[in-house]
């Protein structure tokens, strides 16, 4: 199996609560910043252009906390996309010390049409599609001590 190199960006805010982002294209399907890790980069300056790329934040409102990984999913059913398998996913924590006013979705290419902060506990294991699912049930236990 070969599996395509990744990163996932966790924003905490003050209170706690982590950022969620809706998809574009798809109705309350909620996930996590993440994107694949370019030829030539580490995982942090992928972090930095993923987190820039979908939600608009710069590198100087937020901080990394903790790095978590690697997480692998498959997409199922023999499929690839570019050669590839699935994901190895690396999961970044980090403590978002800027306003909500940066976060833009409305990027130069979306891939999310809205944002909302939540208790790592509320998270719906719903909102992914099943490929995803265990990998957040691991995530979010591992990092929170949460299950879902």
């Amino acid at each position: 199996m070969k599996y395509r190199s990744s990163v996932a960006a966790i924003l905490r805010n003050v209170h706690g609560k982590i950022l969620v982002c809706e998809r574009v294209n798809e109705a309350q399907a909620w996930q996590f910043p993440q994107g694949s890790v370019d030829d030539g980069e580490t995982y942090e300056e992928a972090l930095g252009r993923e987190i820039l790329e979908e939600i608009g934040v710069q590198l100087t409102a937020y901080r990394v906390v903790l790095r978590k990984g690697p997480f692998f999913y498959e997409f199922g059913d023999g499929r690839t996309k570019r050669g590839y398998h699935g994901k190895e996913q690396i999961y970044f924590l980090c403590d978002f010390r800027g306003e909500d006013s940066e976060i833009n979705v409305a990027t130069e290419h979306p891939e999310f049409r809205a944002f909302q902060w939540i208790r790592p506990g509320d998270f719906q294991i719903a909102w992914l599609p099943e490929m995803k699912r265990e990998v957040y049930r691991t995530v979010l236990a591992e990092f929170f001590d949460v299950k879902i």
